[in-house]
């Protein structure tokens, strides 16, 4: 349960920081965008979204009569005459449209035909003109003196930073206070009036313009969408593109003057004049512009006639208004997709598997705010891909600054004394291991085993500084990469001598598991045995000493973690269990009857079973030691060891008969010293 609470309090504590590095990215996300930095790229994602919005073909309800660069050639004339207009509006109204809107400044006359085209505009109420709302920079621009005000609106456009036209403008107050309505509006309501359908106020607000049952036009406010701080003077809405230029049918006014022109394209529709003439210079960029089209502007009448088609959409309920959520909407959002990418990190390891998991993310996050723009949702996907990769991001390094801080601890601790097999056991698991940077103290049952050199003392009086301490140094590398073959970890190297242990820094729980450990210390005894025997045999030809070894191994509780300060650290093994390894290396020093003597007790022998031929040595008085402790000497392995079952089932012990024993037997303390 302990172990439990441990493991789960490191998890929270992982989350936790997933939990701030989310938060962070959230505020620093969300601060960014409110001073407008993601503005560009969130208008971009906006654009793209248009583009990639299914094309429904033309609209059915619109034909626009172009002015061509063609049309003013013929007509030599850059302002085409009075009278042109005069003709254009007879021969349209002989076929019934629903309404006319010339997108032509006529504020004063051109002559010839003045007359007569003011005859023409008096004669029907489905004609309309434009007139310019000035401002400081940009006068006024009055409409036909003759036309009353129902058929006059104002055709002045809004654009974003970069020129682009992204929203329309309903309405507009003139110097005087009074309210006049946009070009596309009148025409789109004159449209309507057929059907018995006009603008009013919406139940929650009245002041707020409905059309048909359902569309609700919300006047944008500064920061609505990814805006932030825009000039909202007036009454706008975001523009509903229908499609790039192929979503407006077309004509020329030559065509039309000719008859040449199907009187289906007119009746019963809206018909837009304006100027499509490079030389008219009346052009816009749209969201279409930064596609890969070779067309990136929309003259300015087709623009107008996108506003007349959201209209109408919007009065037959056919779905025309942009909406978007609420700011604190939209700061839930991000937040979410912010610990969605902290969580990745946190739950997913491997680079790969993350990659494809982070991509996932993005994707899917792309394809709701695609399906929301469907539905004409304009919701975040900038802020909440950048939350996502911030946060990420941001557990990715601080994971990466832990495992460099937790490897550096752990290779500090334990050096290059572990083997490959321990050291990624230990690095899998290292999130159990460490807290605050240490090993915490933990107790377990382990094998440990003492080396140390017989005769070292007098050897080293015989050698020189340097010479003795290449014959060591040659010797020590033996030892490392047996005990690290026997996955054992040095945790000392004591001059000549070495303490290794086996069951560390994993504990071994099962009885299994720790009757491997100790059957694991005493191969590597015995094969450090026959690793100095090659050493001597070098040795003697080189005219250097050779050496016996002495080995203790004692299986029992320690207590192992991080000892020292923050400065100096080591890997702390203690317990009476190291002091009996210790003492069982050194006793009866004069015994020693092979150059490899290893000595175990009966703690460590009542774990091996009959794998090993074993001389009983009797209860010996250990220095240090109250009790007298059961001493064997290990010979070797049996030829034909029995396989030792690791199933949690107590090992057999060998049988000694009690002329092999002289003494009480007595067991050592299984308590620790601390």
């Amino acid at each position: 349960m302990l172990k439990l609470l441990s493991r789960l309090q490191g998890r929270w504590m992982e989350l936790s920081i997933v939990l701030l590095a989310s938060g962070v990215a959230t505020l620093l996300i969300g601060g960014v965008r409110s001073l407008g930095g993601l503005q560009p790229l969130e208008l971009a994602a906006y654009d793209r979204l248009f583009q990639l919005r299914p094309f429904s073909g033309p609209d059915p309800r619109l034909l626009v009569v172009a002015i061509t660069e063609a049309d003013i050639q013929e007509q030599q004339a850059l302002s085409l005459s009075d009278q042109v207009y005069a003709d254009l509006f007879r021969e349209l109204l002989r076929h019934q449209p629903r309404a006319i809107g010339l997108d032509i400044y006529r504020d004063f006359a051109v002559e010839p035909g003045h007359a007569e085209l003011n005859e023409v505009w008096q004669s029907s109420d489905r004609l309309f003109a434009v007139t310019k709302i000035g401002d400081e920079i940009h006068p006024t621009i009055a409409p036909p003196t003759v036309l009353p005000p129902e058929q006059v609106g104002f055709n002045d456009v809004t654009v974003d930073a970069g020129g682009t036209v992204r929203r329309s403008i309903l309405f507009l107050s003139d110097d005087t206070g009074e309210t006049l309505f946009s070009f596309s509006l009148r025409l789109a309501l004159r449209y309507l009036q057929d059907e018995d359908i006009f603008p009013q106020g919406s139940e929650r607000d009245a002041a707020i313009m409905q059309l048909g049952t359902s569309s609700i036009f919300t006047p944008l406010r500064p920061n609505d969408g990814s805006y932030v701080g825009i000039d909202t003077n007036g009454y706008q809405v975001m523009l509903n593109y229908r499609g790039d230029n192929r979503a407006i049918e077309w004509v020329s006014l030559g065509d039309v003057l000719a008859g040449n022109v199907d009187p289906h394209l007119i009746r019963d529709r809206v018909i837009l004049i304006g100027n499509t003439a490079e030389s008219g210079k009346d052009f816009f960029y749209t969201p279409f512009s930064s596609s890969l089209m070779d067309d990136q502007r929309m003259p300015g009448v087709f623009v107008h006639a996108q506003m007349v088609g959201q209209f109408l959409d919007a009065g037959e309920n056919q779905g025309a208004v942009i909406w978007f959520w609420s700011e604190p909407l939209e700061w839930a959002w991000i937040a979410l997709w912010a610990l969605v990418g902290g969580l990745l990190v946190w739950g997913i390891r491997h680079p790969v598997a993350l990659a494809i998991s982070v991509g996932v993310s993005l994707t899917g996050l792309f394809a709701i705010a695609y399906g929301a723009f469907l539905s004409l949702g304009w919701i975040p996907f900038v802020p909440p891909a950048l939350a996502l990769i911030v946060s990420g991001g941001s557990v990715i390094t601080y994971t990466a600054q832990q495992a460099q801080r937790q490897q550096q601890m752990v290779m500090r601790l334990l050096g290059q004394s572990v083997s490959p097999e321990v050291a990624e056991a230990l690095w899998e698991r290292r999130d159990e291991l460490l807290q605050d940077g240490k090993l915490p103290g933990q107790g377990l049952t382990a094998t440990l085993l003492f080396t140390d050199l017989k005769g070292f003392s007098t050897i080293s009086e015989g050698m020189t500084p340097d010479g003795l301490f290449n014959w060591l140094n040659a010797y020590l590398e033996e030892v490392a990469d047996v005990v690290q073959s026997y996955h054992g970890v040095i945790n000392k190297f004591t001059g000549d001598g070495i303490m290794a242990v086996f069951g560390v820094p994993i504990p071994r729980e099962t009885p299994g598991e720790i009757a491997e450990d100790a059957r694991n210390a005493v191969d590597c005894a015995l094969a450090l045995g026959e690793a100095l025997g090659e050493l001597n045999r070098g040795w003697a030809a080189q005219n250097l000493p050779q050496v016996g070894m002495r080995a203790g191994i004692f299986t029992g509780p320690i207590v192992v973690g991080s000892l020292g300060s923050k400065s100096r650290m080591e890997y702390g093994v203690i317990g009476d269990s190291v002091n009996t390894a210790s003492r069982l290396e050194s006793v009866d020093k004069h015994r020693h009857p092979t150059p490899c003597r290893v000595l175990i007790a009966q703690e460590t022998l009542d774990y091996l079973g009959d794998r090993y031929e074993v001389e009983a040595w009797g209860p010996l008085e250990l220095k240090g030691k109250e009790h007298r402790i059961q001493v064997f000497r290990v010979l070797g392995q049996k030829e034909h060891p029995q396989v030792q079952n690791n199933q949690g089932l107590q090992p057999e012990i060998i049988p000694v008969t009690a002329q092999q024993l002289s003494g009480e037997a007595v067991q050592s303390s299984s308590s620790p010293h601390l």
